[in-house]
């Protein structure tokens, strides 16, 4: 191999990474407690990010929707058409968190204050079944006496009484705690605060951003590299788009529909379950099913046969919502077989939980359309073709 000076520069590299790489093995804890010390300071602008991201699929649909003929019209948009746009979308957010507040967590308090008195009735109803099928069984008829607990004549006084006097005994950890906790939030507020700021500023000047990113790529990497580059985040930015729209969307939809079936069909907490299931639906392939897992459990508290009836409903809804709604919400938007969503949720939950489960879909899809894309580019330059 001739030693040319482009054959040392990579030379040169390699060592340097060599050095680097054995350095970053034997420093290793400091290195992890630099990169938490990096997160921490950049984390606001993580989140940020994050929710400009959210915030732009609403914002987009906006802006398209307001001002799409007039920007076909001019040629571009009207300078206000941005922030008219992104103030839209704000007061969108706040009437959602409005309704939250408002409409349905009253309703779910009621239904949850409910729940209670049933669980209580349940109980009562179990112990009193218990001791009617094994009054000749002494040490059972012993257990069952010591779980029948008076629920209307419990010491709540007592209970009060007792946690009193571990707060009297534990008054200076609590101002410790208090203290640690108040800095806490209000630290959190400021990174809120710059978090939502950074977002409006992303918000206001992506087209602006992005061309000075593409500017950067085209900059320090050499023109193919660069254009694929722009090629990856663009693939990134729909996926993710496509799938948050599509998932949120298809959410709503299956919790109307829930709660509108178990309306019609008179079954408790449908405002509760319903909500429930819409949340959990936001996780694809199990959330559902742990919605209708909790959901079912609630009903039977109240009546085993429409705790059945409720069952049989999700089924029939979940066949509705697989097959009509979700191809045409979601559509192929993920771009991913049934199998390869199964292992993004499953690895996804396994590192970050519900979050995981979220992001690692639209991650894997990503990297499915990438590879899937290399291997028919290899094979059409070998001229090959499997069937």
């Amino acid at each position: 191999m001739e030693l040319n000076r482009a054959t040392m520069k990579k030379i040169m590299l390699l060592i340097a990474f060599a050095v680097l790489l054995l350095v970053g093995v034997q420093r290793f804890e400091v290195l992890v407690g630099a990169a938490k010390f990096l997160i921490g300071i950049i984390s606001p602008f993580l989140a940020g990010g994050a929710i400009a991201f959210v915030l732009n699929v609403p914002m987009h649909f906006l802006e398209e929707l307001c001002f799409g003929r007039l920007k076909k019209k001019r040629g571009k948009s009207p300078k206000y058409a941005r922030p008219l746009s992104l103030l839209l979308t704000l007061l969108l957010v706040v009437l959602v968190i409005l309704i939250l507040m408002l409409v349905i967590i009253p309703q779910l308090t009621v239904s949850i204050i409910g729940l209670g008195s049933t669980i209580s009735s349940a109980i009562s109803h179990v112990i009193a079944w218990g001791q009617e099928m094994f009054a000749n069984n002494p040490q059972i008829m012993e257990w069952l006496n010591d779980l029948a607990i008076d629920w209307r004549n419990f010491d709540w006084q007592g209970i009060l009484n007792t946690v009193m006097d571990i707060l009297k005994r534990g008054v200076t950890d609590v101002l410790s705690s208090t203290i640690s906790a108040v800095g806490s939030v209000i630290s959190g507020v400021f990174d809120a605060v710059i978090a939502i700021i950074f977002a409006f500023y992303i918000l206001l000047q992506k087209e602006r951003l992005g061309v000075q990113g593409r500017k950067i790529l085209y900059a320090f990497l050499p023109e193919k590299h660069a254009r694929r580059g722009v090629e990856v985040v663009s693939l990134c930015y729909r996926t993710f788009s496509s799938f948050i729209s599509g998932q949120c969307l298809e959410a709503v939809i299956l919790g109307t529909m829930f709660f509108v079936a178990m309306s019609v069909t008179g079954m408790p907490y449908a405002l509760l379950i319903s909500c429930l299931i819409a949340v959990m639906a936001l996780v694809p392939i199990v959330g559902a099913f742990i919605g209708c897992g909790v959901g079912a459990f609630l009903i039977l508290m109240v009546s085993p046969i429409q705790a059945l009836i409720f069952v049989v409903m999700f089924l029939v809804l979940q066949q509705v919502e697989g097959n009509l709604i979700y191809p045409h919400v979601v559509g192929s938007s993920v771009g991913l077989p049934a199998i390869w969503v199964l292992m993004a949720v499953t690895v996804g939950g396994g590192l970050m939980g519900i979050v995981g489960m979220l992001i690692f879909i639209p991650i894997t899809s990503v990297i499915y359309t990438l590879f899937r894309a290399f291997i028919n580019r290899r094979l059409e330059e070998k001229k090959i073709r499997v069937k």
